[in-house]
């Protein structure tokens, strides 16, 4: 159901909205992104570092959170929309590629963590010093290729005329995901008690359910997006900034986290669903957990009313619903074990889910009939083997 004192006329204002995102997506985005991540393949394939190189590809071909970021330049000005993609790209690309770097083996693992995603923030400070990001990681000579996704990122922000009124809530939600990202790959005595510092008084989250707000990427792609704006007062700034911190981060993480569940069960890495108190391990079961699927359902209802009261309201509303849209869609998130929990999020987006999720499911499909015809070709580029070694974090990239 729609948020509370919103029925029909809700529905339909967010129907229209989101054809006329969808239509400036496909036709006007959509192309700039490909273009970006041409070109950014084509300069990974110059990294010499097998491992790098490979992590390079691995973390670009994650299609759907990049896609998802550069969606937030869907509802921006035309004139501007360019530097808005390049940024949103190079900012969600970084996040992958330091993340899954970030899940190798490692003496330091949270120092490690620490150092990759400290490129996260450099990305976000136009003239700050590029930091020795790999300096406890194995392999350390990419030759440029991560500074230069973070000079990327930061020249297309500075071009943007409200760049300097979003860089500092910018990077304060990107310190949010450096922390929780370097804490859980450590102990998890040490993430919970950071991540109730970081619940608000009163906003009735659980201590996960903050910690995921903090992994999400989200709050960073809308405040990039909101710096095409000619003029942003600083109370817009911050109510986007408030929106996405908690409400919106916490839904897009829990949802990435139950598409993940049962790859996180496998390998004994944190599964921010499963710390609800009544869930089984997911081999033991085949619900999710009657308290995920009503905390989750009344997370979406906040995340709607928060995104609704914005200015502009509609249009995030209609990226909360794509988002969610995006992880209900995936092969995973159609288990029994998630069956309870999606349903309760669709119920809470209303009529339009139907939609969204019929889109990203023809997405999904010709992504696979791109990905069986183009897969030979991509493969002389990188090695047959993944990357990953059995150790990964909380992938809370944008959807």
């Amino acid at each position: 159901m729609p948020p509370s004192g919103h029925g029909f006329a809700w529905r339909l204002a967010l129907a229209g909205t989101f054809v006329h995102a969808a239509l400036r997506y496909w036709l006007l985005v959509f192309p700039r992104t490909c273009i970006e991540l041409r070109g950014w393949r084509r300069r990974a394939a110059q990294i010499g570092d097998p491992v790098l190189r490979t992590a390079a590809f691995e973390a670009l071909g994650k299609r759907a959170n990049i896609e998802g970021a550069a969606a937030f330049a869907a509802v921006m000005p035309g004139r501007r929309r360019g530097k808005v993609v390049r940024a949103l790209v190079a900012f969600q690309a970084i996040y992958n590629y330091v993340d899954l770097l970030a899940e190798q083996s490692s003496s330091e693992p949270v120092r490690n963590a620490r150092h990759l995603h400290a490129a996260l923030l450099v990305a976000l400070e136009p003239g700050a010093q590029h930091h020795d990001y790999y300096v406890c990681h194995r392999q350390r000579d990419d030759g440029g290729y991560l500074a230069e996704m973070v000079d990327a990122c930061r020249s297309a922000l500075s071009a943007l005329p409200s760049g300097a009124a979003v860089a500092a809530p910018a990077r304060s939600s990107a310190a949010r995901i450096v922390a929780f990202q370097s804490l859980s790959v450590g102990e998890r005595h040490e993430l919970e008690r950071w991540a109730r510092a970081q619940q608000a008084t009163g906003s009735g989250l659980l201590w996960w359910e903050a910690a995921a707000a903090a992994g999400s990427s989200l709050a960073v792609c809308a405040l990039l997006a909101a710096a095409a704006a000619p003029s942003l007062c600083d109370g817009d700034v911050a109510a986007i900034d408030a929106a996405y911190f908690p409400w919106v981060g916490a839904l897009h993480s829990l949802l990435d986290s139950v598409v993940d569940e049962a790859e996180d069960a496998a390998t004994g890495q944190l599964s921010l669903v499963g710390c609800y108190r009544s869930a089984p391990r997911v081999s033991r079961t085949r619900h999710p957990p009657p308290e995920a699927a009503v905390r989750v359902r009344w997370l979406a209802l906040q995340a709607l009313q928060a995104a609704r009261e914005l200015p502009a309201g509609w249009r995030h509303a209609v990226l909360v619903v794509a988002m969610a849209c995006s992880y209900l869609s995936a092969p995973q998130g159609s288990t029994p074990d998630s069956v309870a929990l999606a349903q309760a999020v669709r119920d809470t987006l209303g009529a339009i889910a139907g939609p969204a999720l019929l889109i990203f499911r023809i997405r999904l499909l010709a992504s696979r009939v791109v990905a069986g015809k183009h897969g030979a070709a991509s493969d002389k580029h990188v090695p047959a083997a993944r990357l990953s070694d059995g150790r990964r974090g909380a992938d809370a990239g944008a959807a």
